[in-house]
């Protein structure tokens, strides 16, 4: 079987994956702390977790007879971030700021599944009995641990997979099968040390210690897997965010380190990999991790869709992509998109009325302060009714 794992290493470096381990499928010891994490109300309102909350117990439900896992990171685009080039763009378009892994364009799903797909077939080829299911963060596994128990690194204090060659700008990906294989050993210790730059970073203080997430409180949550309104407490964190978070990762001195920068070159287009953002994207749409925001306000739900279907984006829809762009025209006090934000106030979603409402009392203007009260009096609902300025 050694000669087989070697095999699929050699399929995984062809597919442009950075790394690979191989981890006996076990019952998992941190699930525990899940349970406690959902008790304590850190999932938010990702209910779909404690719905098949048993299955994460052991890989058996996720392909029944597991023995071995299959662990794939493939790296995506750590580059700096500019500043949207003055004079280069129209000065009336706003631009939000989006995690790293969204800059290819690309559906990471869509890149990694067809890899996966591959190395099942070799495994298959090799081993005709063998099942086996690769999976890309929609099954019910724990990823992460099972990564550290195929030796790819470490749990960070921020909960994220630190690895010493590639920080954590990866995606993990997961390849489970029925066979024997030889397990990789496990990485054991950690190298965080005394470093709590990613707890002290968080802008929203979604850390409450150590290697534990309140998702409620996480920008990444509230911009994606969220659909209501984030709290008052945690708008102006939010920051310029339109989509995604990468604060604790940036302040990660894991992810500074010279040899991570060198290694930027792997995964590139021609082996597979999420790069090439700067060529894919247009200067009205996207600028070195900066979405341009104000066509979304005339966007149809059937543009968005063809604009966004086979991106990342997609996952908010247009309604979620919406909502985000109004809290960031709100925290930038862009006065000059008051005109788009009293445009909403006709919108029939309350959310997107309510949070407009919010984003017109950031901008310190007093006109738009007095017409706001003149829209209060044809306003019903009492969510938007809240977000009024008494």
């Amino acid at each position: 079987m050694r000669e087989m794992v070697e095999q699929i290493r050699e399929a995984a470096r062809s597919e442009g994956f950075a790394a690979m381990g191989v981890a006996p499928a076990v019952t998992s010891q941190g699930f525990h702390q899940l349970v406690e994490w959902i008790e304590s109300g850190y999932a938010g309102t990702m209910d779909y977790i404690e719905r098949r909350l048993d299955a994460y117990r052991h890989p058996n439900a996720v392909l029944q007879g597991t023995k071995s896992i299959i662990v794939l990171a493939l790296n995506y685009d750590a580059s700096d971030r500019f500043p949207v080039p003055v004079g280069e763009v129209d000065e009336s378009l706003a631009f939000g700021k989006t995690a790293r892994y969204t800059w290819s364009g690309i559906d990471y799903h869509d890149v990694i599944h067809p890899k996966l797909k591959r190395i099942v077939r070799l495994i298959r080829d090799q081993i005709p009995d063998a099942n086996a299911r690769g999976i890309v963060d929609t099954a019910p596994l724990m990823e992460r641990e099972v990564a550290v128990l195929a030796g790819l690194g470490w749990r960070g204090k921020n909960t994220l997979l630190l690895n010493k060659q590639w920080g954590s700008y990866f995606f993990l990906a997961c390849v489970l099968v029925d066979v024997e294989l030889p397990a990789d050993a496990p990485h054991e210790s950690s190298h965080c040390g005394t470093c709590t730059a990613c707890l002290d970073a968080c802008p929203t203080d979604a850390f409450p210690g150590p290697g534990v997430l309140d998702a409620s409180k996480c920008i990444s949550y509230l911009t994606i897997e969220n659909s209501g309104l984030p709290a008052p407490s945690l708008r102006a964190g939010i920051g310029e965010w339109a989509f995604g978070c990468d604060i604790c990762q940036e302040v990660c001195p894991w992810n500074r380190r010279p040899s991570r920068q060198q290694n930027e070159s792997s995964g590139d287009r021609e082996t597979g990999g999420l790069r090439g953002h700067r060529e894919s994207q247009s200067d009205s749409e996207s600028r070195d991790g900066w979405l341009e925001l104000t066509s979304l306000f005339t966007m149809t739900d059937d543009e968005f869709r063809e604009r966004f279907r086979r991106t990342p984006f997609w996952r908010s829809r247009r309604r979620g992509m919406l909502r985000n762009a109004i809290l960031v025209l709100g925290n930038q006090k862009r006065r000059d998109a008051i005109e788009l934000l009293f445009e909403v106030l006709n919108d029939p979603d309350p959310s997107l009325r309510a949070i407009a409402v919010w984003a017109i009392g950031q901008m310190q203007d007093s006109a738009a302060m007095e017409r706001l009260k003149t829209c209060r009096g044809s306003e019903t609902d009492p969510v938007v009714l809240a977000e009024f300025p008494q």
